[in-house]
């Protein structure tokens, strides 16, 4: 890869700096290697403090052959647990804020960055026609998919990956333990070979993900502040659905919670249920917080001896819900009807007191007679006069 990039013309022979910000030596792996350690030991993260919960940093790229009319050839987001934070396109051809806590940042980061994910279009972009080549595809529309990123945890551990994909298919990932690459399928041996050859390439991917990542993590998370360190609490629910079989099952829904983290568990009486119940990994739910959910199979007629346990750190407590059969449902909705059409009635029947009470009050008010002789201006017609009788 290194002798990919100076082919390309992007780095000079002797050293300069790889996309991701880490200097290029063309001196062979040892010096590569001296270099790569230097870099992890200046980046380590000392005694900062963390702030709670888990959080990552994830790059996702995408390149295409023959891209549609208007469309991009290649396009770049970063995201921090989850959140679009930066954008690229070779269309605009600039990186671009997607977050507003990154709106303060000076102009020096964004021409940085735009230079950074210029530099990974094209080394993306000879990837994707060398990877159609190994495919025998010549023509036509196809794409490769970049992912990785660096994780760390409430508890202080961490986690990375590294990930390549051909037409969204798995290809090639890596294997930061012994830095070695992993073909998903035959096809993908080709492009691990090739890899292979440069060792170095592997070597400044760990560096990136177990040094820089994580210092630019603790950034992010510092420039974004409440926005990205808050605790929301989800909202429970659990919801019963009949098979076609005829089975029963509980699922306990969790939504709107922040940060990601959440612990949801099934229990019959003092029994965790582990292996009986199902998960689903937990998702965004697309306005900056999370959903998720756990069910399990009961027999019917005990659903009421089951109940979901749910941890959050936007909880005080471990939260017990069970599911409410829909007589207790009825119940307490008729309840709640009927109080509100009590509370309707009575305030209907104070109003229609008060205006009888001021109707008859004008009435008998127009009903006086002025004394002495007619006024022209309060003279009242016979029919007048009767029509207020009739009233009075």
């Amino acid at each position: 890869m290194l002798l990919l990039l100076q082919l390309l013309g992007l780095v000079p022979e002797r050293a300069a700096e790889s996309p991701w910000g880490l200097p290029l030596v063309a001196d062979g792996p040892a010096s590569l290697a001296k270099v790569v350690m230097a870099e992890l030991a200046n980046l380590k993260l000392g005694n900062k403090p963390w702030p709670g919960g888990t959080h990552s940093l994830h790059y996702h790229y995408l390149a295409v052959s023959e891209p549609g009319p208007g469309l991009p050839q290649f396009l770049a987001v970063g995201y921090v647990d989850d959140q679009p934070f930066i954008h690229y396109d070779s269309c605009v051809d600039r990186a671009k804020p997607q977050a507003p806590w990154m709106a303060t940042v000076d102009a020096q980061y964004w021409e940085t960055e735009t230079q950074k994910q210029r530099t990974w279009a094209k080394v993306q972009q000879v990837e994707t026609w060398t990877v159609m080549g190994y495919h025998n595809r010549s023509s036509g529309m196809h794409s490769t998919q970049r992912m990785f990123g660096c994780e760390i945890r409430e508890d202080g551990r961490t986690s990375s990956f590294w990930q390549f994909g051909f037409d969204g298919q798995d290809h090639v990932s890596l294997d930061l333990e012994t830095l070695s690459w992993v073909s998903a399928k035959p096809a993908a041996v080709r492009t691990k070979r090739w890899w292979e050859t440069e060792r170095c390439y592997a070597e400044y991917d760990k560096a990136y993900l177990e040094g820089l990542c994580l210092i630019s993590l603790h950034r992010y998370l510092e420039l974004g502040g409440w926005s990205l360190t808050r605790k929301e609490p989800p909202t429970v629910q659990v919801t019963r659905h009949t098979a076609q079989d005829g089975g029963i099952t509980l699922k306990c829904w969790a939504r709107g919670f922040y940060p990601r983290d959440i612990s949801l568990s099934w229990w019959l009486g003092e029994e965790e249920l582990v292996l009986e119940t199902e998960y689903v990994e937990t998702r965004p739910s697309g306005d900056g917080t999370y959903q998720t959910w756990a069910a399990v199979r009961v027999p019917a007629r005990k659903e009421d001896w089951y109940t979901c346990h749910v941890q959050h750190s936007g909880l005080n407590h471990t939260l017990t819900v069970a599911w409410e059969a829909p007589s207790r449902q009825w119940k307490t909705s008729a309840v709640v009807v009927s109080t509100i059409f009590t509370i309707t009635f009575l305030l209907m029947a104070g109003v229609r007191i008060f205006i009888k009470q001021y109707s008859q009050a004008r009435n008998k008010e127009s009903c006086k007679q002025a004394p002495g002789g007619e006024d022209p201006q309060n003279s009242q017609s016979p029919a007048t006069v009767e029509a207020t009788q009739l009233f009075c």
